[in-house]
């Protein structure tokens, strides 16, 4: 197995200076924008450092595009390819290109790429959080180098940055007033991680519902874990095996929806006359299953160029922190409606 030495990154070599790795970028380049003081210690330091720029980048500095990069947890799934195809198209428009990359749900991976596009000189960054994400200090440090970046979908540290988010918490309300209104007397929520912002507005949405229509508040119904479709198969099945099961559930994004229609049907029950089923999902799957699945329709595209077009204004010199609010739709299908008995 080779043993390779980590790449210094001028992040790196900013952190040691006490600089910005705008000063390291311009230094490197003998801009005269820095002291020659300043200049010599950052070549010196790059020298001992063995730091070397990444040749991607520079053939792309000499070609002169403008380059942003996104950040998202999952690009496999339908919803992340949506939000990147609609930034893509908002800034192929502006003029910019677009370098994305995939933290794979983790934290490590998502520092490692937010480093990788600073040594490329993005001129800003698009993210979502990985779902185990729970330090912030990586995205704490753009700001404090004042590198554009705008977070959709899961997003922290609002008192810095913009984000884009979706309507989860209307959204689920009226999905589960829905079940409800259709015959369904215990609901169940199988969530993600608590910590996670857009798992904290839906299970709120949730409760909100249940709460108006004065029904129980039951924690027993309640499975928040990790975006796994083993985790939520397994959750499913735990709470089809309570004392009284749940006779309906709301699933909280496209993994999670799957998972918990599986482990429905592998108990020989039936969606939706034992257990009906909304799931967080634009998958075009939810029309291809049986019974086809109702679904919160994020409006990935819209999310995307919203979040492009709110980094490209940021890059061009609007410092206001903005809060944007994409609205999810409920599609009704075969799978939440419970027939009269």
């Amino acid at each position: 197995m080779i043993n390779r030495q980590r790449h210094t990154s001028l992040k790196d070599l900013a952190e040691e200076l006490g600089v910005s790795i705008a000063t390291v970028s311009r230094a490197l380049r003998n801009s005269n924008e820095v002291s020659l003081e300043t200049r010599e210690r950052i070549c010196m330091l790059a020298k001992a450092k063995n730091y070397r720029p990444n040749p991607f980048a520079q053939s792309l500095r000499k070609d002169a595009p403008r380059i942003i990069g996104v950040v998202v947890p999952n690009l496999v799934t339908h919803y992340y390819s949506g939000v990147l195809d609609g930034i893509e198209d908002f800034a192929s428009k502006a003029g910019y290109s677009v370098i994305s990359a995939n933290s794979h749900e983790n934290h490590f991976d998502e520092e490692r790429h937010i480093d990788n596009l600073l040594s490329m000189h993005v001129e800003g960054i698009i993210a979502c959080l990985a779902q185990d994400t729970t330090d912030y200090s990586h995205f704490k440090e753009l700001s404090q180098f004042e590198i554009p970046l705008v977070f959709f979908a899961r997003t922290c540290l609002p008192e810095l940055f913009s984000s884009v988010i979706a309507n989860g918490d209307a959204a689920a309300k009226n999905a589960v007033q829905h079940l409800i209104d259709t015959g369904s007397k215990r609901i169940a929520f199988v969530g993600g991680p608590n910590h996670l912002d857009m798992v904290k507005r839906r299970k709120h949405g949730y409760i909100e519902a249940l709460h108006e229509n004065k029904m129980e508040i039951d924690r027993s119904l309640v499975e928040c874990h990790k975006i796994d479709f083993d985790t939520a198969y397994e959750s499913m099945l735990r709470l089809l095996s309570l004392p009284v099961p749940p006779d309906a559930a709301l699933a909280f994004n496209d993994i999670i929806s799957f998972a918990v229609m599986e482990a429905i049907k592998s108990r020989g029950l039936r969606i939706p006359d034992d257990v009906a089923l909304i799931g967080f999902t634009d998958e075009k799957h939810a029309e291809f299953v049986t019974p086809k699945l109702s679904a919160i329709m994020d409006q990935a595209h819209q999310t995307g160029e919203c979040a492009c077009q709110l980094l490209l204004n940021n890059i061009s010199g609007d410092k206001t922190i903005h809060k944007e609010i994409v609205p999810m739709i409920l599609k009704i299908r075969e799978s939440s409606s419970k027939i009269p008995r």
